[in-house]
């Protein structure tokens, strides 16, 4: 029990013991009753989550995915960027991943690491991995994902009774209604990082409600900090969402000017200490994204009105689509609201006017830019679609908060949703022959639902209002509740199994348009095994492989290699493997291993492992070949060229071999002239190179072919990157490589220098060519390796290389040859933040040798050193630390003025301190 000591008013009654000495006490002392073990708004909370987590893996059993059936969850980025960079955050934790926080040595051929985990893996649920075996990296980020899920739920939940009282469960139900909509299941599901702003949302839109009440000045703070170091690209679009919130919450509460003003003066200086606070990892990711591959830029073109309408209703799906479904009963509350007539008619102009303007902006170019920082991402052009999908929840909260719409607000809502369905009907996402009728049985579950609540509110207030609570019937107590709880039932059941199937529809949907990637298994399991047979790292490296399993096979299998995929891909790696004859994926985002012996001798590769093609992806058939390590000697990590083949010298040109001979210092190719046989004869290529058809199976004719004339014995490579199909040097025995390449018109992916065998005694080689796609062959495609020539030039730069070389994170240390002269070069991309230094001299920024980091040498020093620090790290820790400091201050500040607050004025007479009520 809780005593509270109060003033008694001047009509209370005598107590029930009569007072020793006759007088009327002054003070009667009231127990209150205990508090309850739950709050509501935890068992609000408790409940969003628990719906999230039962319906998230409900649905992936309905699918038959992982980790509950056959079909892979790993699809697109998800099996290429997020599972491996993830498999190296556990190797990083363990101690095992070769680099640090600032260095990436497997991938890339060594990549700035930390904008990549402000990227992808700086939430506080990616540090789960750690608590999984390695070989249940899968598991573990299906894991954080649900958990993710129910997070969002839960935050939601507690947001919507912040802003308003009502039923405990209700708000439950419209937290999982939140975690679940269509952003979240259709997209962000296979985005995890994108969670992270699906739970900032509403934590920032509680930090407004503080800065609106003047409450818990540092927390809001610290909740904007872990926002946006979560993820900061979907942070950024929340606190846009969280703004306009808060100026609606302004707009409604009715202070007068100058306090509207220091309310929003808080909300900003929260904001701006948050933002201050993750400013290390905001400004590392900002100029690496300033130093990032371009990529293509995308013009924004809004699809369809009725394609955002049919994505209100569940199990709608299609690509890069704004997803905006809440569920069935949020949508009708939502619609109900400006039809409601018991919610304040300023709230509910305002609140409908914030869901239309909001709606609105999707669709308009300028907006659009807006949210999304000012650049239309390459992908989904609706990320910001959960704002929407947070805003339509909390308006079907505001609208249940004023007690259950009537039957007319009803009927008129009912009366919107339909014509929605009939303007979604014949819409490419609505097209499933399912998805109309699970709507209608969701709507009638949900109007159900909510008429049976408003009976049960309006049979509760007319036995209040009459007195005949305890009178009227035997079971009158009862009604009410059975009703509200019958209602409880129906909209949790449509909310489930709307819900469930929607995500569903989703996963499968993805497995068959999209590329899929199998969990840990024995082909991943065998390529680990041997490379940590083979590492040598980092006397040499040892390359995962051409015949890639994910878009970042290094971090997930070991090695060190050039393939990396992620939105931060520098530009000096992306052109300068490129201008090598490297292929990439995800326009130049992408890219791939360059199985090339040459460039192998470049960035000192002595172990190489040789895969079958994945069985995952269906495009090249299975060679029956096992997996396999070759190896080969190569110079160390640290070469020294002589003076005069520097930067001074001619940059790149458009042949990949001319430009490979570059890098090497030394002739070692053979391109011959070509001609291409083609359907209409043989062809020279020109400039623009000779475009072939794609091969029919089964069509009669010879094939289209390449001939040239080489040196016997050398080894032939064809570079193509815009052929799609495969080639095959003629007459070369069964064991010979078979050529795989893969490219698109769309610039979206090119394809890699292939290596095809040997040219045959004759000196004639003939390259058959199965073109699957149109292609162009370009002049000056075949290129013939003199081996013995790129012996001898292995052996000159492993002489006057480097003795000793030794690597720790972002440190590389050298010791060189006595008297080297020219340039010294660490066979690593020249990326922004690298700074180097020989013998005792100061470090100065690293020089570029064709796109490799470069060290001038006088012939005095026998030793290098080169450092990187990440751009914009140093801007970072001191915008961090300042705001630490402004945060530090104002937590004092905060406690000074609480606690003076507490503190009865020593003036205040006796009689006066003891009239204010006090708990003891």
């Amino acid at each position: 029990m809780k005593p509270t000591v109060s003033p008694a008013p001047p009509t209370a009654p005598a107590p029930s013991a009569p007072p020793r000495s006759g007088r009327t006490p002054r003070f009667r002392v009231r127990l209150q009753p205990p508090r309850p073990a739950v709050r509501p708004e935890q068992a609000a909370a408790l409940l969003a989550a628990a719906i999230s987590v039962l319906v998230s893996c409900a649905a992936d059993i309905v699918a038959r995915s992982y980790p509950f059936g056959p079909r892979p969850r790993n699809v697109s980025d998800l099996g290429n960027q997020y599972v491996p960079f993830h498999a190296y955050l556990w190797d990083l934790l363990h101690g095992r991943a070769d680099g640090g926080l600032l260095m990436n040595w497997r991938s890339g051929f060594g990549a700035s690491f930390l904008p990549d985990l402000g990227t992808y893996l700086s939430s506080p649920f990616a540090l789960l991995v750690a608590v999984f075996p390695r070989d249940g990296i899968d598991l573990a980020v299906y894991v954080i994902t649900v958990l993710k899920t129910a997070c969002a739920g839960a935050a939601m939940a507690w947001l919507l009774l912040a802003l308003r009282p009502g039923r405990w469960w209700a708000a439950g139900l419209l937290g999982a209604s939140y975690a679940l909509c269509g952003w979240s299941v259709l997209m962000a599901t296979v985005n995890p990082m994108w969670l992270d702003g699906l739970i900032a949302l509403p934590l920032l839109c509680l930090a407004g409600e503080w800065a609106l009440h003047g409450r818990r000045p540092v927390l809001g703070a610290l909740v904007v900090a872990l926002a946006w170091t979560a993820n900061f690209y979907t942070a950024y679009m929340a606190t846009l969402g969280a703004g306009l919130v808060l100026l609606l919450r302004l707009s409604l509460c009715g202070l007068p000017p100058r306090r509207l003003l220091v309310a929003a003066g808080r909300a900003v200086r929260s904001t701006v200490l948050g933002i201050g606070l993750a400013a290390p990892l905001v400004t590392v990711v900002y100029f690496g994204t300033r130093h990032a591959y371009p990529g293509r830029v995308t013009e924004f073109r809004p699809l369809a009105f009725e394609y955002l309408l049919a994505h209100l209703l569940p199990t709608s799906y299609s690509f890069s689509s704004p997803a905006v479904y809440v569920g069935t009963a949020a949508l009708l509350l939502a619609l109900a609201l400006p039809f409601h007539r018991a919610v304040p008619r300023r709230v509910r102009a305002a609140w409908t006017l914030l869901v239309v303007a909001t709606t609105l902006s999707m669709r308009w170019g300028p907006t659009h830019l807006v949210w999304h920082a000012f650049a239309t991402p390459q992908g989904s052009a609706y990320r910001q679609a959960f704002v929407l999908c947070g805003l339509l929840v909390i308006a079907a909260w505001t609208s249940l908060s004023y007690g259950p719409p009537g039957p007319r607000a009803l009927l008129a809502a009912a009366g919107l949703l339909a014509l929605v369905m009939a303007v979604a009907a014949g819409s490419e996402p609505a097209h499933h022959s399912f998805t109309l009728p699970i709507a209608v049985l969701a709507a009638l579950a949900a109007l159900t639902g909510l008429a049976l609540l408003g009976r049960a509110d309006r049979t509760d207030r007319t036995r209040g209002s009459d007195g005949s609570a305890g009178t009227a019937h035997r079971d009158g107590g009862r009604r009410p509740a059975v009703l509200a709880g019958l209602a409880a039932v129906l909209l949790l059941g449509g909310q489930f199994g709307e819900a469930a199937a929607t995500s569903a529809v989703a996963t499968r949907s993805r497995a068959t348009r999209m590329d899929d990637h199998s969990p840990w298994g024995a082909r991943r399991q065998t390529q680990a095994e041997l490379i940590a047979a083979a590492d040598g790292w980092p006397r040499y490296r040892t390359d995962p492989g051409r015949e890639q399993t994910s878009g970042n096979d290094p971090m997930e299998v070991g090695g060190q290699g050039a393939q990396y995929y992620s939105s931060l891909t520098s530009d000096v790696l992306s052109r300068t493997l490129t201008a090598l004859g490297d292929g990439w994926t995800s326009r130049g985002r992408n890219l791939q291993s360059l199985d090339n012996a040459v460039t192998d001798a470049i960035f000192s590769v002595g172990a190489r492992v040789h895969s079958p093609p994945d069985p995952d992806q269906k495009r090249f058939p299975q060679d029956g070949s096992r997996i396999t390590v070759s190896r080969q000697p190569v110079p160390p990590l640290v070469t020294v060229r002589p003076s005069g083949t520097g930067a001074d010298r001619p940059g790149f040109g458009p042949s990949p071999y001319r430009n490979q001979e570059l890098l090497l210092g030394t002739r070692v190719y053979t391109v011959p002239r070509l001609t291409v046989r083609t359907a209409a004869g043989p062809v020279a290529p020109r400039s623009g190179g000779v475009r072939l058809g794609p091969l029919a199976a089964g069509a009669p004719g010879p094939r289209p072919a390449i001939t040239a004339r080489c040196r016997p014995g050398s080894e032939v490579y064809l570079w193509a990157p815009h052929f799609s199909g495969t080639a095959r040097l003629a007459g070369a025995p069964e064991a010979a490589p078979t050529g795989r390449f893969r490219s698109d018109r769309l610039a979206t992916a090119i394809a890699s220098m292939q290596r095809l065998g040997r040219v045959p005694a004759s000196g004639h080689l003939t390259v058959e060519l199965s073109p699957d796609a149109t292609s162009t062959v370009p002049d000056g495609a075949v290129g013939c390796l003199d081996t013995a020539r790129l012996r001898t030039a292995v052996e000159r730069l492993t002489a006057t290389g480097a003795t000793e070389v030794t690597v720790s994170d972002g440190t590389v240390r050298a010791v060189l040859p006595a008297g080297s002269r020219g340039t010294a070069v660490l066979a690593a991309p020249r990326i922004a933040g690298w700074r180097c230094a020989t013998g005792a001299a100061d470090a100065v920024p690293a020089e570029s040798y064709h796109g490799l980091i470069a060290v001038p040498l006088d012939g005095t020093s026998t030793s290098l050193t080169c450092t990187f620090h990440p751009p914009g790290l140093r801007l970072g820790a001191t915008v961090g630390g300042l705001s630490l400091l402004a945060l530090s201050l104002l937590g004092v500040l905060t406690a000074v003025r609480g606690r003076r607050a507490r503190t009865p004025s020593t003036t205040t007479r006796p009689s006066d301190r003891t009239d204010a009520r006090v708990a003891l």
